[in-house]
């Protein structure tokens, strides 16, 4: 039997810190995050690499963006290392290999996690070899699976459809994209009408998925959208109102910026493309802080946009993440940076004598809202200082 180790070994593999605290999220009532930092998605389009990034200690790995047809995307070079910045440009667009290659990797994948199941759980020898190697773990991260339009599309609504029943069923969660800065024309889907028909025609599919493969036994895979850091304070609370108003499970905050701050001083920053990285940071906790409370919490936000240390993550979820995603910084520092993360992220819930992520620490900028508990209702000052 052949069979790559990496996929059994449990993504959540706690520190001594972490095994202090309550560091699981859980979203959609039953999906449950045991860490909450995660791979964006652009780092594996075509889910080629699921097995050995989930062993690296990511609580999820979003894979894609997946385009219905195969498409080469933009012409090399086309993307770019500001190192001097930490950052990075890039201007793929969409290079995939389709939803057919896709789906192949990823029923390879979901033959890997079945053949663990089955050893583990009827051969006697194989259980005392995994409670040897991993005791007391049980569940790897989950998948996200991230779906682009084709760069020559006319019908996008139908592209997604099509991809949510052909991908759907292999995913923990899906997400729409809609504001890459290097496919023509995607953006504008992000303006109110067209978001609106667009995600409730996305949710209509979910549902047909969800009917056809059992109704309440197998629920519709939760759908998220993912929004662009360049859009304004005001187009932000327009769009929260008509997610709140479609009922969305969720929301990604950020993708890439054609945004270029003054502070640049690489040699690459003129470079056209989407900016990523830590001079996107601060947008990108601001846009969560804001939808956040233009939703009053209802929505589960992922926050990625300059991650590179738990200082970084634990800021995103105080201003109303959820979950966290990297991408940039494990460019920069390599897989070592997901342990670190969440280790750093620990120490500093430890320091601010906060015991529970999803109850003490999401969400805690906001404890002035009217619509928190009031026993949570106090001003505090957290310890958030460099490592």
């Amino acid at each position: 039997m052949a069979l790559n180790l990496a996929i059994l070994a449990p993504t959540h593999r706690p520190s001594a810190k972490e095994q202090q605290l309550n560091v699981v999220v859980r979203l959609w009532k039953d999906t449950i995050f045991l860490n909450p930092v995660g791979l964006a998605a652009g780092y594996d389009k075509d889910a080629t690499a699921i097995t050995p990034l989930m062993g690296m200690g990511f609580g999820f790995v979003e894979v894609g963006s997946v385009c219905l047809k195969a498409q080469p995307g933009n012409p090399s070079p086309r993307m770019f290392r500001l190192s001097e910045d930490e950052a990075i440009i890039n201007r793929y667009g969409f290079n995939s290999k389709g939803a057919d290659v896709v789906e192949e990797s990823l029923k390879e994948y979901r033959r890997s996690l079945n053949l663990l199941e089955s050893k583990k759980d009827t051969t006697e020898w194989w259980e005392q070899i995994y409670n040897f190697l991993w005791p007391g773990q049980q569940q790897i991260g989950l998948l996200g699976i991230n779906l682009g339009k084709n760069k020559t599309s006319t019908t996008p609504l139908e592209d997604y459809q099509k991809l949510i029943h052909q991908l759907g069923p292999y995913a923990d969660y899906l997400v729409i994209n809609v504001s890459s800065p290097n496919t023509p024309g995607l953006r504008d889907l992000q303006n109110t009408t067209s978001l609106e028909g667009l995600l409730r025609g996305c949710q209509e599919a979910c549902q047909e998925l969800a009917e056809k493969q059992g109704g309440k036994q197998q629920p519709a895979p939760p759908l998220l959208v993912k929004l662009s850091p360049d859009l304004t304070d005001s187009e932000l609370k327009d769009i929260a109102g008509v997610l709140i108003k479609l009922d969305i499970d969720g929301i990604i905050l950020t993708n890439t910026t054609t945004a270029r701050p003054t502070s640049l001083i690489s040699l690459n920053k003129g470079e056209t493309g989407g900016l990523s990285g830590q001079p996107l940071k601060d947008r990108s906790t601001e846009c969560i802080r804001l939808l956040y409370r233009y939703t009053e919490g209802k929505i589960p936000i992922i926050g990625v946009g300059g991650i590179s240390s738990g200082k970084d993550a634990y800021e995103k979820l105080r201003a109303g993440a959820s979950l966290v995603q990297v991408y940039s910084g494990m460019i920069y520092n390599g897989p070592g940076m997901v342990s670190k993360i969440r280790d750093e992220v620990a120490e500093l819930m430890l320091q601010n004598g906060q015991r529970d992520l999803q109850k003490d620490v999401i969400g805690i900028d906001h404890d002035d809202l009217f619509w928190k508990k009031p026993q949570q209702q106090q001003q505090q000052q957290y310890n958030i200082t460099e490592r």
